[in-house]
């Protein structure tokens, strides 16, 4: 079984290499007006699925609008390409939202995003619950939502977050090997690695603890949003029959995008727990304030920042 699910492993990885997928719509009009186009990164997670079922259901088209979604599995190199301005819109952790913010990027954060994360362990460091990864190697990348929802976690049962040994790998993929390896105790993992992770059959990794917040968003320019303001309306009408689609629980056709789009090995995606996906709305100001509080004890954003200069509302229906 450990065989077959490195073989699954590898081919998954394989996927996340491809950096790109477009829709093509068959509406000429479409494909000539520049104000009616999109180009948002993703990382391959449970918060892009919205994105991936209203690309894969003509949604996005129906409503009048082409979005071009550009895959990465790295938040580094989204953010470059973002910073760049290859992408127009992304979505993108809070942390990285203020940070960018903070630095002279104009960027907005135009909806909240659910995300699912879990903690595992390397079983033979002797990792079954949180209190054991004191004294520990917990891979992270820095100042990232993994970084934040890390500490949140000690701090949520009483550890200090000095207390344990990071190490910085920001690529998940990375992060997941080198857990199976042995080479460090505990990383935190989005969906699907979380699951690849807790049904690898050597044994060798714990579940410890999951996590379902709302640490993501989706964010554009704010020069996009003033001159393609109809478009991303447009875009969220889409997101929104997505949500419903997906809350219908056509769980078939979910399989297909899990499998095709988020990258959940075949035999894994019937059993992945779907999070509790919301019609598009505004961050929600205490998860942003938790972020900024965060942000300034580590002295990330200045003393006077204002994590609310993120938000732009009036764009979701």
């Amino acid at each position: 079984m450990y065989t077959k699910l490195s073989h699954v492993f590898q081919l998954l990885l394989a996927v996340l290499l491809l950096s790109a997928c477009t829709n093509k719509p068959s509406n000429p009009i479409l494909k000539k007006d520049n104000s009616n186009h999109l180009h948002i990164g993703v990382m391959s997670s449970m918060d892009y699925l919205p994105l991936a079922v209203a690309q894969g259901q003509g949604l996005f088209e129906k409503e009048g609008v082409v979005v071009t979604i550009h895959k990465f599995y790295s938040a580094n190199e989204r953010d470059a390409a973002f910073q760049s301005k290859n992408l127009e819109g992304t979505i993108i952790d809070y942390t990285g939202a203020a940070i960018q913010r903070a630095g002279g990027v104009k960027l907005k954060l135009t909806s909240q995003c659910e995300s699912m994360f879990v903690m595992v362990g390397y079983t033979p460091s002797g990792i079954s619950e949180v209190s054991d990864l004191v004294g520990k190697k917990v891979a992270v990348s820095r100042n990232t939502v993994i970084d934040y929802c890390t500490d949140l976690a000690l701090e949520t049962f009483g550890i200090s977050p000095d207390s344990i040994e990071r190490v910085e790998i920001n690529k998940i993929p990375l992060r997941l090997e080198m857990l199976r390896s042995g080479k460090i105790d505990a990383t935190l993992l989005p969906d699907p690695f979380a699951s690849i992770a807790y049904n690898d059959q050597s044994r060798n990794l714990e579940y410890i603890l999951g996590m379902e917040m709302n640490v993501t968003g989706i964010a554009f320019y704010e020069s996009v949003i003033e001159k393609k303001r109809e478009a991303i309306q447009n875009f969220y009408k889409a997101y929104n029959q997505a949500v419903d689609y997906i809350k219908a629980d056509f769980r078939s056709s979910l399989d297909h995008f899990l499998v095709s789009e988020i990258g959940f090995p075949e035999d894994l995606a019937p059993n992945a727990v779907i999070p509790e996906y919301q019609l598009a709305q505004p961050p929600v100001e205490d998860d942003l304030k938790s972020v900024e509080e965060w942000l300034k004890k580590k002295d990330l954003v200045p003393s006077n920042f204002d994590i609310n200069t993120c938000v732009e509302v009036g764009l979701t229906p």
